[in-house]
């Protein structure tokens, strides 16, 4: 039997030759393995639809169906893609993905900022691009294999000494290099359970939220620019938007309801795109029962059968 971490860097290397295959080829290799899993993967299904039918309640079944199995294959896509953002050179990755409103990151040059970078399909690569053109940092969750955690350390930090920090760490080491002037490549829409969360809405239904961005801003007075990337046809664009006003103000509910606000926008514009194989309601208040474990309550789904 081949050893796991072989077995592991086996799978690395063949990867790393795909990604050298004409972008064209790996959309339709993504396809094709998006709606296999799609298919095959009936938990992360059943997650996906479950938190359709959650936030997209007017819709029909039909419809949230369509949308369930076109993320599955853009999941997939980003999945090939991110092998060409940890093996092939700049300028492929340069052609890949598109950087537009790079202005505003521009004009806060010099001060703390947050790019606060939600969980969209793209998220890997609008990271990886900025980094091409200047030193960046974020933070990511240790994999259990390890051959994998050193290829993504290795993979996120080729370009500019990007700095990529484990959640384990905390922030000590983000909010020094941030008033040193590096982005900090913020992903803080996740469900991480109620510590150092509040429930605030995520379309219409109270999810916990993670209140570190506004904290992170009001202790270091950093701006927060707001970076989005959409997969698209033929690769990627990253969209970086104007630096927020006021924000965090006094209020971290109020500051966490804002960057709620703004991924649900986003996420109307693309809804195929937002991660909905997270259990983004898992952690639910005192006394609701989950979604997850059982149907969506007839409330949220009008007459409609859940899956």
């Amino acid at each position: 039997m081949v050893p796991q971490p072989m077995m592991s860097e086996l799978i690395l290397r063949l990867l790393r030759i795909i990604s050298a295959v004409p972008h064209e080829w790996l959309v339709v290799f993504g396809n094709l393995l998006g709606s296999l899993v799609y298919w095959l993967a009936a938990p992360r299904r059943r997650i996906a639809r479950t938190n359709l039918r959650l936030c997209f309640p007017n819709l029909t079944e039909a419809e949230r169906a369509r949308i369930s199995k076109a993320h599955f294959r853009y999941f997939a896509r980003s999945f090939f893609d991110r092998f060409v953002l940890w093996y092939q050179p700049p300028e492929r990755i340069r052609d890949l993905v598109q950087l537009r409103g790079i202005e505003h990151l521009e004009a806060v040059a010099g001060r703390p900022v947050i790019l606060l970078a939600p969980h969209f399909v793209g998220l890997d690569a609008g990271g990886t691009r900025l980094t091409i053109d200047r030193q960046v940092m974020s933070m990511f969750a240790n994999q259990k294999n390890p051959v994998l955690n050193e290829a993504m350390r290795a993979g996120r930090t080729r370009f500019n000494d990007a700095v990529l920090l484990s959640r384990q760490e905390g922030l000590r080491t983000a909010i020094r290099m941030m008033r040193d002037g590096v982005p900090f490549y913020f992903l803080p829409d996740m469900d991480l359970g109620p510590r150092d969360s509040v429930f605030v809405p995520f379309f219409g239904v109270p999810a916990a939220t993670v209140t570190s961005m506004a904290r992170l801003a009001q202790m270091t007075k950093a701006v927060v620019v707001p970076c989005v990337t959409e997969m698209t046809a033929h690769g990627y664009v990253t969209r970086l938007y104007p630096a927020w006003e006021n924000y965090p103000g006094d209020d971290l509910v109020a500051a966490t309801t804002r960057m709620n606000q703004f991924i649900e926008a986003r996420a109307v514009e693309m809804p195929a795109q937002y991660l909905w194989t997270h259990k983004r309601f898992k952690t639910r208040p005192p006394g609701e029962r989950g979604f997850y474990g059982r149907p969506v309550p007839p409330s949220r789904l009008g007459a409609e059968a859940p899956e």
